[in-house]
């Protein structure tokens, strides 16, 4: 019988963190309101340190509200159960300590009997760690993820939740950011857009955008023309990026219009910058999971300056859009997802039921509670789909061929 729940947000924020603690809060009311829950602060971060906050009477009571905001309340961090050198770096640790002996004993000395863990891959495949540590130890404790990512990118799951969001936001960002292509002669557009190896987001973007110029009213006779609001090449990492071929390309545009833009996935030719870096031996900076830390690359800038003199640029601008979209507020379709599923994970965690809550893709993307040991990140974005090279033809880039696997 479950008497008491915890709640965790971790990794990086998307759109849909607050609602999906609100979204628990109210099923968990609803169905079994003596259920007492509390939450971690700043995820795994909190459960090592025994950091956590009580979800009053008066929360549950206005936790309606908690879906009209972006970010997470409850705080979130950056941490691997598994890296243990890393953690007692922290301080969340002693040395010699298991870090998933530490939570595990954390989980039980605090009377949790589920733990509910919001995030991406990173996060979940931690939550499975833990889950198994559990499990191999005899604790009676149910694990049941949700699956948050703007990258869309966990294993086998059809759609994150907070994805579709930060698409519709990163386009919003987009319109004021291109509205810039007249500020000076020769202008050069960056639209940097998060996706360390999914270039989902960028495409669906860039396609959100593209939707937004069909509603638009164009006066090209005074200069207020589709062409020079357009965008002119949209680069994921799963496609090669020919810099000859779409230099001359863009080259042709730029002569033509006046301007260019382009949307670009921050993993777009990763590999290529990193192995040039480490080739000059500066060292790359990574994260606890081992992933380069994207910001201190800068692909932007250095795809940036590699079009700029190729294509005759006369000023750049390079612009992010990550920040702005991940912390929004979920939009509607989103709400509807994440409702989906933050009801299925407590019916879920009430029959002792662990996983990650997902549209399973194996399985005809039947919303279920998907097995820890299946969930894994870097799912690639399919370029082959049609609504993708629908958008290039649209835009007049060849079809996408497919880059090196990661």
């Amino acid at each position: 019988m479950v008497k008491k729940v915890a709640l965790l947000t971790a990794g990086g924020f998307a759109p849909c963190l607050s609602s999906a603690i609100g979204g628990l809060i109210q099923r968990y009311t609803e169905l079994a309101p003596e259920v007492e829950i509390i939450a971690y602060r700043h995820g795994y971060q909190g459960l090592l340190s025994g950091d956590s906050l009580v979800v009053t009477p008066e929360v549950r009571a206005k936790a309606g509200l908690l879906h009209e905001y972006g970010g997470s309340p409850i705080g979130n961090s950056r941490v691997k159960l598994t890296n243990a050198k890393d953690l007692v770096k922290r301080g969340l640790v002693a040395e010699g300590v298991d870090p998933l002996q530490a939570a595990a004993e954390r989980l039980t000395s605090d009377g949790v009997d589920v733990l509910h863990t919001i995030g991406g891959d990173d996060t979940n495949t931690t939550a499975a760690d833990l889950a198994a540590y559990l499990a191999e130890h005899d604790y009676p404790l149910t694990v049941v993820g949700l699956p948050k990512t703007i990258d869309n990118d966990v294993v086998p799951i059809r759609q994150s939740l907070g994805a579709w969001t930060a698409a519709e936001q990163g386009a919003r960002f987009a319109e004021n950011i291109v509205g810039e292509h007249n500020s000076a002669s020769r202008m050069l557009i960056v639209h940097e857009v998060m996706g360390r190896h999914c270039g989902w987001l960028t495409a669906a973007t860039a396609q959100a955008y593209r939707d937004w110029l069909d509603t638009r009213e164009w006066l090209p006779e005074i200069g207020l023309s589709r062409a020079a609001w357009e965008v002119h090449g949209v680069y994921v990492p799963e496609a090669v990026i020919d810099l000859d071929a779409e230099s001359v390309r863009l080259r042709s545009i730029m002569d033509e219009v006046g301007n260019v833009t382009i949307f670009l996935s921050e993993g777009a030719g990763l590999d290529t910058i990193v192995a040039e870096l480490e080739r000059s031996g500066e060292e790359v900076e990574r994260d606890p999971f081992g992933h380069v830390k994207i910001d201190t690359i800068n692909p932007g800038a250095w795809f940036a300056a590699k079009f700029a003199e190729k294509i005759g640029a006369e000023k750049v601008m390079v612009q992010k859009s990550g920040y702005f979209s991940r912390s929004a507020a979920a939009n509607q379709r989103d709400l509807d997802l994440i409702k989906s599923m933050t009801d299925l994970a407590v019916d879920s965690a009430l029959r002792g039921e662990p996983g990650v809550i997902g549209q399973d893709e194996e399985r005809g993307d039947e919303l279920r509670a998907i097995e820890f040991e299946r969930i894994k990140g870097g799912k690639p974005f399919d370029i082959a789909q049609p609504w993708f090279t629908d958008l290039l033809a649209g835009i007049g880039q060849a079809a996408p061929q497919p880059a090196a696997a990661h």
